[in-house]
């Protein structure tokens, strides 16, 4: 039977993408059934980001593109710092509302629009390319995100994750839920995921 993973995780999270192709590669081996969950490191109406902090992530940025390219080949670029992504979440939950498989090309596309091309995950520009490419209705898309009416079930959907997080007491992203069970943290490689969903599998507990 495949496998469980829920993960929390933001479009803006350097290493939530990291986590994204790691599980790309566990599929590729394991029978694994993702299961996507929305957070927002950045609110909207947060504080600004404190100079120091800003600072920090700035002198971070060379190691994060190494680790990158030696574990995944990829080159990231980072776009604007600081966007919300709540209209990329709401967008993700309407996608996956209309096709399962789609939402999730939806959801790839809108890390790679951060990750690869450095661009901007709050413009409506961006997530309507992300739709189309994921073979979506993306002027649908764009009417429901505009339309309170219609964008609240899916603001709701987004809200109860960001509730649940809160509820499990997770303090960052990623974080992966396996098997309803098991809470893994952090941009975790492949390698681990696998020997991690081994020992599950055989009964060993495991939580890193």
């Amino acid at each position: 039977m495949p496998i469980q993973i829920d993960v929390w995780s933001d479009f803006v999270c350097p290493y939530c993408f990291a986590v994204s192709l790691s599980l790309k590669e566990l599929q590729a081996t394991d029978p694994a059934v993702i299961r996507w969950h929305a957070y927002e490191l950045r609110p909207e109406g947060s504080p600004p980001v404190p100079p120091v902090y800003r600072a920090r992530i700035e002198q971070s940025r060379p190691g994060l593109d190494q680790m990158f390219r030696e574990q995944f080949g990829v080159e990231i670029k980072h776009g604007p710092f600081g966007n919300v992504s709540r209209d990329a979440h709401v967008a993700h939950a309407w996608a996956r509302a209309q096709d399962e498989a789609a939402g999730e090309r939806f959801h790839e596309q809108v890390f790679r629009a951060a990750w690869i091309d450095g661009a901007d995950v709050s413009s409506l520009d961006v997530l309507r390319d992300c739709a189309t490419t994921a073979g979506l209705d993306a002027e649908a898309m764009l009417a429901t995100l505009a339309d309170p009416a219609r964008r609240a079930p899916f603001d709701d959907e987004v809200s109860a994750d960001i509730e649940q997080a809160y509820a499990m007491n997770l303090s960052g992203v990623p974080a992966l839920l396996i098997e309803y069970r098991y809470l893994v943290p952090g941009a975790v490689p492949a390698d681990t995921l696998r020997r991690i969903v081994a020992q599950i599998q055989s009964g060993e507990v495991a939580t890193r």
